[in-house]
């Protein structure tokens, strides 16, 4: 792993950091020169703009205002894409489809760049799920396909004990374990110390397991 950190995120209903994310993001970023955001609805510019400058927020009103931020996106050429990963302090995969974001992400020829970045990477919904080794495709396929590879961790955020998409996951958890965050939890990844905050539910071999911590379960 060649991130900083990474942070694999749910959701944030009430658009605000918690007490506890925000404490080990701001240690972890002393330097915030750029904040770049990759898009999971590449195509909805406005969009875009609304959700990059409403996240970039999250963090000022936690004290770490960026210098810039930018979002990537279908109006952005590859080169530019590079360069803008290449000299960021945090990258931040957001949330939508999936698919979609995996697709710019392959387009833009940011794969290895995502790999070899050095940033605090970061990822919400969608996001967070794309950057595991594998991701859960719970729509059609119901099945596993390749994510960025950053963590061996897969994840699904939005977990509630009544959510529409937990026989998918209880049948891709006989392959491939998952683990089910509830909105406002978090895993951290730095070196070789993960760590979580909020509820995690562990899926594994079409059971629900609750756990406190993210010991890996056994396949």
């Amino acid at each position: 792993m060649n991130a900083k950190l990474l942070g694999l995120f749910s959701g944030f209903p009430t658009h605000h950091f918690t007490d506890e994310t925000a404490l080990v993001l701001k240690e972890n970023l002393p330097r915030r020169e750029s904040l770049v955001f990759i898009s999971a609805w590449p195509e909805d510019y406005a969009r875009n703009n609304d959700d990059s400058d409403r996240m970039h927020e999250m963090f000022a009103e936690r004290g770490m205002t960026f210098a810039k931020h930018r979002v990537i996106d279908r109006r952005i050429s590859a080169a530019d894409a590079v360069k803008l990963v290449r000299a960021a302090d945090c990258i931040f995969l957001m949330g939508g489809d999936v698919t979609l974001q995996m697709a710019l992400i392959r387009d833009l020829g940011l794969i290895s760049e995502l790999r070899a970045s050095r940033a605090v990477i970061l990822g919400v919904s969608a996001g967070s799920m794309n950057m595991g080794r594998y991701v859960a495709e719970i729509r059609e396929s119901k099945t596993l396909y390749e994510g960025l590879g950053l963590t061996d961790i897969t994840v699904k955020g939005h977990y509630t004990e009544d959510a529409w998409f937990l026989p998918a996951l209880k049948e891709i958890s006989r392959i491939q374990p998952v683990a089910a965050m509830e909105d406002e939890s978090a895993i951290f990844i730095q070196g070789d110390t993960t760590w979580s905050l909020g509820n995690i539910h562990w899926i594994t071999k079409g059971e629900i397991r609750d756990r406190y911590s993210l010991d890996v379960p056994d396949m």
